[in-house]
């Protein structure tokens, strides 16, 4: 009986052997796996950057007011005629400033000062009542500061908007927002400025203390600061579901993507795939892979990182130029979920 089972395992197990001799079982290789291998995947490779931010003359140390901001005006000996405590639940102390930059005073009137400093507004106040005061004694202090926005989205531990009453620079700014959360991305981060990212590196300014990247901000700045759950590669070109592939856990190989894409394997060439890659807002990759040398198994699985684009072309593209211009109107619909250094590089510009 013993030995009946034996020959009935030694079965299975020559079974089992036969069966899987038959078919090729693919499993990804662990991190930090070391496997020579017949040449690369890539057989073009080109590092392409941005200009470096260059910031403009620092601005004024003296706080310039504005629309929204408001103003405690004292006139000397003459309490009717400057400011008074506005009956509202804030119990905020003084005048607003409207619209136009304008403030509205007892007897004066309506009196542009949008754009002075504190020390300029005195002035232009006291020019104003000494017709009606032989040199006038005036005291203007700000109670709100309201005209210069700072916003801050995303991983800050105190997001929303903030008002500047003072020069700040980038760091200054990030320091508003009472620190960021565990799950910021700042390889994604960016300065958003008049509707167009600008070219600076929050990784290299809060990881390496590079202070070319703590540049100044400027009233109506963005901070944006997103978190690193949502992680995606996008696929265009010879596929017939282009956009985006989720990359599970933070890990998806080309062979994965183009499976997601579900690659036109006719019309398609799968030769030539290229990638273009961000590493910063100042920095990326171009880059061209032979598909076919992995689906061959002459090269490593090649593994994609959050942010690529990959173009399948239908035909053998001549060059970057030609690539770049076939999915620039792809890249302009999802314009909002790319990495910086594309929307700088190549949207921005064009």
């Amino acid at each position: 009986m013993k030995f009946l089972s034996f020959k009935i395992v030694l079965l299975m197990v020559l079974c089992s052997a036969v069966l899987f001799s038959g078919c090729t079982v693919y499993t990804d290789l662990p991190a930090g796996t070391r496997k020579e291998v017949i040449g690369s995947p890539i057989i073009e490779q080109k590092v392409v950057t941005t200009p470096v931010f260059v910031d403009v003359t620092p601005p004024a140390l003296d706080y310039q007011v504005g629309p929204g901001d408001v103003l405690f005006v004292v006139v000397q000996a003459q309490p009717d005629m400057g400011s008074s405590v506005l009956s509202t639940t804030a119990d905020i102390r003084g005048n607003r400033i409207d619209g136009n930059g304008r403030i509205h005073l007892p007897l004066i009137g309506a009196v542009e000062i949008g754009g002075l400093t504190i020390s300029e507004v005195k002035a232009h106040l006291s020019r104003a009542y000494s017709f009606y005061i032989k040199d006038p004694w005036i005291v203007v202090e700000v109670t709100k500061y309201k005209s210069q926005p700072l916003y801050l989205m995303g991983q800050f531990r105190t997001a929303g908007t903030f008002y500047m009453d003072r020069p700040l620079t980038l760091l200054q700014g990030l320091s508003e927002g009472g620190g960021l959360l565990d799950s910021a991305n700042l390889r994604s981060a960016r300065l958003i400025r008049d509707k167009r990212t600008m070219p600076v590196d929050l990784l290299a300014l809060l990881d390496g203390g590079d202070p070319q990247q703590n540049v100044w901000l400027q009233p109506g700045d963005t901070i944006y600061v997103p978190d690193d759950k949502n992680q995606n590669v996008f696929v265009f070109g010879a596929v017939t579901k282009p956009g985006a592939v989720v990359m599970p856990n933070g890990y998806l190989t080309l062979g994965q993507a183009l499976a997601s894409s579900q690659f036109d394997d006719i019309r398609g060439h799968s030769g030539f795939i290229r990638i273009v890659r961000s590493h910063t807002p100042t920095r990326g990759e171009l880059l061209v892979v032979d598909f076919e040398a992995i689906v061959n198994g002459e090269t490593l699985p090649f593994q994609l990182m959050k942010g690529d684009i990959i173009y399948v072309p239908r035909s053998r593209i001549g060059n970057w130029n030609e690539a770049i211009n076939e999915i620039l109107p792809s890249l302009r619909l999802i314009s909002s979920l790319l990495e910086p250094f594309v929307q700088i590089k190549y949207l921005d510009n064009n």
